[in-house]
């Protein structure tokens, strides 16, 4: 007896073997065809029953959402559907699926809307988009981990509770462990802090990139695969309150060896899903198509998810300084007739994702990326350049999305960095270990951060971020 999943018994040439196989009924029909899905693969299994020689009863229990046990013989298939089935000796049910109750659910056979498969994110992992997605990300977690362990990064866990703001915002989750019935109050009358768990304010992290630095200039390379936090009240398709990030920081690296290490790893991670996820992306390219057709001409990208893959492993990313790109936008024919929603008019506009997409996929027509951005549109931390009005940051845009990649090339002078943080007065107590390594060593050092969820969306071809991580946190949401 082979004990296999479903996805091993598809693929096997075993044929007159006895097999052994669980999973979940995806149909029943002609009281004779079970559809079986063990989450394996996008594919199901064709188990093929004699009514006759089985219990009516049990018969009755074999309904959709129903966890099973089949023993049988895998034989060459009959049908144009599959090319092997099970002929069914022994069957179990496991788990019952009451009818009346599937039909209240999205197990049911019909059509749903993604808003519905989100109010039961805890079983939408059984529809065949949800499971393409999922084992998608599986797989590109794993290349991001591949990637930089074959390159001789080290991984680094840093902190998800921390007292500093890496980005600045303040859209941060505070943590704390006191009564906020009655919260100890000092002499000012504002909530003592003093006196909380940790001795201070904290919160959940937005990003751990300055921890990543401090590591860097110990270890050379590292990176971190971690879940950061944004207090930002954004009800949109493109953010969430918690999403994953990866952000490597290399030391004795300059803004063009960021990029080459940028350009090197997306292309790595997307050629390994190509190889290891076919019939994922097959399904997934197929409904993308069909989403993109229901859309207005004026909003369809002309690419389906296969070809944006492929428009991105297949091109080499073009670098174009960000002054460039604003002259090319100002003069291009949007700007002018006014189609763009944010018209540029001036050096210093903050691009939104409709220029980014304008200048992948109508202008250049490839990958793009943006350098030497206005210092007063980013962070405190991106080294300053000669001209004094702009710094060593990078953005690389794709097809579809716009930005999905955020770096730079980090300030390694510490009168600089004093300088830039007195500006946005930025406490350096709070951050006294970051100017440390500045003191100790300093050198030339450079990451970038990617949010996981932008390049599963990317790659699964979906429209919201909310359905590509398995239980979305947005506004308002905290379900499950």
């Amino acid at each position: 007896m082979i004990q296999a999943k479903v996805a091993e018994a598809l693929n096997s040439n075993q044929f007159l073997q006895e097999f052994e196989v669980n999973g979940w009924v995806r149909s029943y029909r002609s009281n004779r065809f079970i559809a079986l899905n063990d989450g394996s693969t996008i594919n199901n299994l064709q188990c093929v029953i004699d009514f006759e020689n089985f219990n009516q009863e049990l018969l009755k229990r074999i309904t959709v959402g129903a966890a099973v046990n089949v023993k049988g013989v895998l034989v060459e298939s009959q049908g144009q559907q599959q090319r092997v089935e099970i002929e069914v000796k022994e069957l179990k049910v496991l788990g019952d699926a009451n009818p009346e109750e599937v039909k209240l659910t999205i197990l049911s056979p019909k059509r749903h809307s993604l808003e519905k498969l989100r109010e039961q994110a805890h079983l939408r992992v059984r529809t065949n988009t949800f499971g393409a997605i999922m084992r998608l990300r599986s797989k590109l977690s794993f290349a991001v981990h591949s990637y930089f362990q074959q390159n001789n990064f080290h991984y680094v866990n840093t902190p998800i509770i921390t007292g500093s703001d890496a980005e600045g915002a303040g859209e941060m989750f505070r943590v704390s462990a006191l009564d906020m019935n009655k919260p100890p109050k000092n002499e000012e009358g504002e909530i003592d802090y003093k006196q909380d768990f940790f001795g201070k304010e904290t919160n959940l992290t937005v990003s751990g990139q300055l921890e990543a630095e401090a590591y860097a200039m110990g270890l050379g390379q590292v990176y971190t695969f971690g879940p950061t936090f944004r207090a930002e009240n954004s009800n949109t398709s493109r953010h969430l309150a918690e999403f994953w990030m990866i952000e490597p920081e290399v030391a004795f690296c300059d803004l063009a060896g960021n990029m080459d290490l940028a350009e090197d790893f997306i292309k790595y991670v997307l050629k390994y899903t190509l190889e290891h996820c076919k019939d994922d992306l097959e399904f997934l390219d197929k409904r993308f198509n069909t989403e993109e057709a229901a859309k207005p001409k004026a909003q369809r990208t002309g690419m389906s998810l296969l070809e944006k893959i492929h428009f991105v492993i297949d091109n080499n990313f073009k670098r174009v300084s960000y002054t460039e790109a604003i002259e090319i936008l100002k003069n291009c024919k949007p700007n002018k007739k006014k189609k763009f929603n944010y018209i540029i008019e001036e050096w210093g506009a903050d691009l939104q994702s409709e220029h980014e997409r304008f200048l992948v996929e109508k202008h250049f027509k490839c990958p793009v990326i943006l350098f030497d951005y206005p210092a007063d549109i980013k962070a405190f931390y991106m080294r300053l350049n000669e001209d004094g009005k702009t710094v060593r940051a990078m953005d690389i845009l794709f097809p579809g999305i716009g930005e999905i990649v955020g770096g730079s090339q980090r300030e390694e002078r510490l009168d600089v960095l004093q300088n830039k943080m007195k500006e946005l007065n930025i406490d350096e107590k709070e951050l006294w270990w970051y100017l440390d390594t500045r003191k100790f060593g300093t050198c030339v050092h450079s990451g970038f951060g990617l949010g996981f969820e932008r390049l599963v969306q990317f790659v699964t071809g979906m429209s919201n971020i909310r359905d590509v991580i398995p239980f979305p946190r947005f506004p308002g949401h905290a379900e499950f």
